[in-house]
């Protein structure tokens, strides 16, 4: 396929969700980190590996589920642009 590229705005997600598990443990937030941005690893070779974000039904909105949390993407052409991360929980639509 082509290259994984993150939205300023899903890196703030990833940020912000980080800084909250610090609060606890910051090896977990870093561990937390880590394995998210392996989860995205196979969007490289299989960017339809992820399912159609429900929400918006459309075949290029995808979404990998990482433990409660909804990874985001967008394929364009070539490219692999994770758009954002949110907790499973949260009652997200789009904009």
């Amino acid at each position: 396929m082509g290259k994984v590229i993150w939205a300023p705005s899903a890196l703030e997600d990833v940020d912000s969700i980080a800084e909250y598990i610090s609060r606890d443990s910051a090896y977990q937030a870093a561990l937390f980190v880590v394995r998210l941005f392996e989860a995205t690893d196979r969007l490289q070779e299989f960017s339809l590996s992820g399912r159609v974000i429900p929400e918006i039904g459309d075949q290029s909105s995808r979404e990998i589920i990482y433990g409660s949390y909804r990874i985001m993407y967008r394929i364009e052409n070539d490219e692999v642009w994770i758009t954002g991360v949110v907790h499973g929980a949260r009652n997200w639509r789009p904009e």
